[in-house]
């Protein structure tokens, strides 16, 4: 699949935070959601770099304007043409939660290709760990993110992530897997910064 982040800049990075796990996978969404991937595509974007920010034994998780009641998830955003990998992740770290952070680990990349019934599209999800080195949790960014809060894992995996399903969203879903996901590496290593 094509990715709008160029291998040399992959390599640099992994070399600086490791080497993710790769997972590929098809993901069914609806027309809408199709939409709405199409329209964040502004500079051939065609990822987003989803980053578990830990302070001691808390990630921080944001609510958009346009997510139902309960639902929250780990900040994520895209590294824009011509910015450095990252300062991408910085400012987007920054943007919507008002942390400043520093990456830890790049612990997962996920190839998918969202299928819906009138198209389809190649993205990349680029998943890291980060810690919060300074800053007070609220979003800067209030066009789009609505507000933020810290989470422990059995609310992140338990009311929010419950929120998440029963919206019947699919992107919402995806965001789910991708939780799980990392949840369970972290528990299978949890020499990553998070206390369990």
């Amino acid at each position: 699949m094509p990715s709008d982040i160029s291998r040399s800049v992959l390599r640099a990075v992994e070399r600086r935070y490791g080497k993710p796990k790769v997972v590929r996978l098809r993901w069914r969404i609806n027309d809408d959601d199709l939409a709405m991937i199409k329209a964040s595509q502004k500079d051939g974007r065609a990822h987003d770099v989803t980053l578990f920010i830990f302070r001691k034994d808390k990630l921080a998780v944001i609510r958009k304007h346009n997510h139902p009641k309960g639902v929250y998830r780990a900040p994520s955003g895209a590294v824009k043409r011509g910015e450095e990998f990252e300062a991408g992740a910085m400012r987007e770290a920054y943007e919507e939660t008002g942390l400043t952070i520093q990456l830890q680990r790049y612990l997962l990349r996920v190839r998918v290709k969202f299928v819906a019934p009138s198209g389809s599209v190649d993205w990349t999800t680029h998943i890291f760990t980060a810690k919060a080195v300074k800053g007070r949790l609220k979003p800067v960014d209030t066009r789009e993110i609505e507000s933020a809060k810290w989470a422990t894992l059995s609310e992140i995996q338990g009311k929010i992530r419950d929120a998440m399903l029963s919206s019947g969203r699919s992107l919402l879903r995806y965001r789910v897997w991708l939780t799980d996901k990392v949840v369970s590496m972290l528990i299978a290593n949890q020499g990553n910064g998070f206390a369990l």
